[in-house]
């Protein structure tokens, strides 16, 4: 079941927010964090990032018989010539969901979010080689170009990100 979470998080949905978190890590997912993220870290940045999103912000999440197994954001562009524009972000899935269509379909809600909402163009980025590069060129995605050495793998090697954009 993909729903929007709730505003204010119940703490329940921010420890398994961050515990999601910490399973992406420790994957390999170039999410922002290295493997040095602790959980107590990974709470306070879910709880920055909701107390601080956007009031047209969007984060869905996506529950299993376990809890939170996936989460993508719509984050809308800052400034004020481009309202049209967001940023889809942090999209995750746990690894016991991984290889069920759980990422394609909080893609496509996300999408579908941002289209009811009247956002019109999309822009993402991903790890090079990543399997979410793959999900984005197979949902009708653009890719824009790559950016070499733009972050670093949760273990400190720095990788490639591709940016992408999708015109709704």
């Amino acid at each position: 079941m993909i729903e929007e979470l709730a505003r204010p998080a119940p703490d329940a949905d921010l420890r398994e927010l961050a515990l999601l978190l910490l399973d992406a890590v420790a994957a390999g997912a170039s999410v922002g964090f290295l493997d040095s993220l602790s959980l107590e870290e990974a709470e306070a940045w879910w709880r920055g990032k909701l107390a601080s999103a956007h009031e047209r912000a969007v984060v869905l999440v996506a529950r299993d018989a376990e809890g939170i197994a996936g989460t993508v954001q719509l984050q809308p562009a800052a400034m004020p010539n481009q309202p049209h524009r967001a940023d889809v972000a942090k999209l995750q899935v746990h690894r016991r969901a991984r290889g069920h269509g759980l990422g394609r379909a909080l893609m496509d809600a996300i999408e579908s979010r941002a289209r009811a909402a009247g956002f019109t163009l999309l822009v993402l980025d991903t790890k090079r080689g990543d399997s979410a590069e793959k999900l984005y060129e197979g949902s009708g995605w653009t890719r824009a170009g790559v950016i070499p050495n733009y972050a670093l793998d949760p273990d400190g090697t720095p990788c490639d990100t591709v940016v992408f954009y999708k015109q709704l």
